[in-house]
């Protein structure tokens, strides 16, 4: 399945391996990945991308790559995931985005989250879409709570990819339905 989806400013799209460079600067940046377990080198970003690029060819989404409209620079990623580890709220997809420094604050991770959701209700006709952050990550779930995603304190979880006692343990879960996206 090909899949390219488009927003007012922004063309979410399938990656190419020509992306590894934009990438790989993202995920290597301190900042963007402050809430993640660590940066990753050149590498990583590539086993990262392999990674997307198999998600989308088995399940037809994936954390595309997020093109700017008017320049076609990928400013970073944005879309849908299947999770991929165990816990209460899983099987479930997920939303997610990561951007570049350049572009935080111009409300371009709440656009491509928007139309990422659209596509996982009305064309992937999913029942829920999760999204879930460390609670320092107020960027984050400040955009889950601007796409009308609720947080149920009851559902927020220890990630078990990271080792007990780890800061970024604690996740807090949001959640919306089909019925709440088009109530929006």
């Amino acid at each position: 399945m090909t899949t390219t989806l488009t927003s007012e400013r922004l063309i979410l799209r399938l990656w190419r391996d020509d992306d590894l460079d934009a990438l790989a600067q993202l995920c290597a940046d301190p900042e963007v990945m402050a809430h993640f377990p660590a940066v990753l080198d050149r590498a990583g970003s590539a086993e990262l991308l392999g990674k997307l690029m198999a998600h989308q060819t088995e399940h037809g989404f994936t954390f595309w790559a997020l093109e700017r409209r008017d320049t076609g620079r990928v400013i970073g990623f944005t879309g849908l995931a299947r999770v991929g580890f165990a816990a209460p709220f899983v099987p479930a997809v997920e939303t997610g985005w990561r951007l570049a420094r350049p572009y935080w604050g111009q409300g371009y991770a709440l656009e491509a989250a928007r139309r990422s959701l659209q596509f996982a209700f009305e064309e992937l006709g999913l029942d829920e879409v999760v999204a879930f952050t460390v609670p320092g990550n107020a960027r984050s779930w400040g955009v889950m709570e601007r796409l009308g995603m609720r947080r149920d304190q009851a559902d927020d979880f220890e990630h078990p990819s990271l080792p007990a006692g780890h800061p970024l343990r604690p996740h807090w879960l949001y959640r919306i339905d089909r019925e709440d996206w088009r109530g929006r």
